[in-house]
């Protein structure tokens, strides 16, 4: 039986690992570390760098992420790709007498995160250590509590918010996925927003102020910072005025 430990690494800074994840990588067989091809080499060096400080003598193995074909209907592509990275997952591991796999996810594997679903396809036993979510990780650079006092928030996707617009019955809405500045679909009037890329890394973008402010500098910083890297994640949260 292989154990597979699903370790949330937090946003990109190496201090984001919790003692208990520090504990789980040390104590783990092998160390699985995703490749996402050229330009997002970053995201397997910084995966490196946590392990040449909490275990640095470990074995590793690296496994090569197919993509997500763009031609079939959202959630058939998903489906698709998770059978898929679930196949290379098994390929790259080789402990043929059982044992612990770790593995290093951005954020918390709770949140937007399809580790759990993908280990589901494999006759593995999961684990999970928490981590730091991106929303934490938003709302610490820009020293803001989630909600408002006594108020609600929402959490949905970029692709639901360019699709069904603001969310009904709802005063703060936390957006992730977003690819495409969906922030920028929506009526200015009246909000505001805090956003971040590379939260929690040496190249962390913020901006914040009115929507019909910010989205402009937002969507050129995030386009500039995008061609520089070859790669972004980022979140924002969207408040309506009082």
């Amino acid at each position: 039986m292989i154990e597979l430990v699903l370790i949330g690494a937090g946003t990109g800074h190496p201090d984001h690992l919790t003692l208990q994840g520090v504990r789980a990588l040390q104590e783990a067989d092998l160390v699985l570390i995703p490749r996402k091809g050229a330009g997002k080499e970053d995201l397997a060096h910084l995966r490196h760098a946590m392990l040449a400080r909490h275990r640095p003598d470990g074995a590793v193995a690296h496994v090569d992420l197919p993509r997500r074909d763009p031609s079939l209907p959202y959630l058939d592509g998903v489906e698709a790709w998770h059978d898929a990275i679930a196949a290379a997952w098994a390929q790259a591991v080789d402990l043929p007498q059982g044992g612990t796999v770790a593995m290093l996810v951005w954020g918390d594997p709770s949140l937007y995160d399809s580790s759990l679903r993908i280990a589901a396809r494999l006759d593995w036993r999961p684990r999970v250590i928490p981590g730091i979510t991106a929303i934490q990780a938003l709302c610490a650079a820009h020293a803001i509590p989630l909600n408002a006092l006594g108020g609600e928030v929402r959490i949905t996707t970029g692709r639901q918010l360019r699709e069904g617009g603001w969310p009904p019955d709802c005063d703060r809405a936390v957006v992730m996925l977003d690819g495409g500045c969906a922030f920028a679909t929506l009526p200015p009037e009246g909000l505001e927003i805090w956003w971040g890329a590379y939260l929690g890394m040496p190249q962390e973008r913020l901006d914040h102020g009115p929507l019909a402010e910010a989205a402009p500098r937002i969507e050129a910083t995030r386009t500039a910072a995008r061609a520089a890297h070859g790669w972004i994640m980022d979140c924002y949260l969207l408040a309506r005025s009082a």
